[in-house]
């Protein structure tokens, strides 16, 4: 079945319809906000073969995410520390974006720079490199672990 979410649905609302919501359905909404709740709402829900999608004003998906479970999902996966890691970078890209730091990758380096000067000319004057461990690769890096 398929759920359109009102635009001016409130939080309880749009919690209420993924917690209803059975394997196989599609929830449809219009604001990132609501897509974030129903994110929220379906992982706290712990249901699997539910989509959500964001629509743009012509209906057309401009996001979407399925929840799965673990045994649905083929080849190499990551182990719960890998993840565990991973939710810990996004917790920090997150505060990252509300302190107003944009991280860019410009060839093979990773900086940060205030967001208010993505894209001036003061931009590479006050971008600082971000010290990755090696764990970041930018484009042209790519084709250097392919050669290896």
């Amino acid at each position: 079945m398929e759920y359109h979410i009102d635009i001016n649905a409130e939080q309880d609302a749009i919690a209420e319809t993924v917690h209803g919501a059975k394997s196989g359905d599609t929830i449809c909404c219009q604001r990132d906000s609501q897509f974030e709740i129903c994110k929220r709402a379906l992982l706290e829900a712990r249901l699997a073969g539910v989509t959500i999608c964001l629509l743009d004003q012509d209906g057309y998906v401009i996001r979407q995410t399925s929840s799965k479970k673990r045994t649905q999902i083929s080849g190499p996966r990551f182990s719960d520390r890998q993840l565990a890691v991973i939710k810990a970078l996004e917790k920090v890209l997150a505060h990252c974006k509300k302190e107003g730091i944009t991280l860019i990758g410009y060839s093979d380096e990773l900086v940060a720079l205030p967001a208010t000067l993505v894209g001036t000319d003061l931009a590479s004057v006050h971008a600082r490199e971000v010290y990755a461990s090696g764990a970041y690769r930018g484009a042209d890096g790519i084709d250097s672990l392919l050669e290896q």
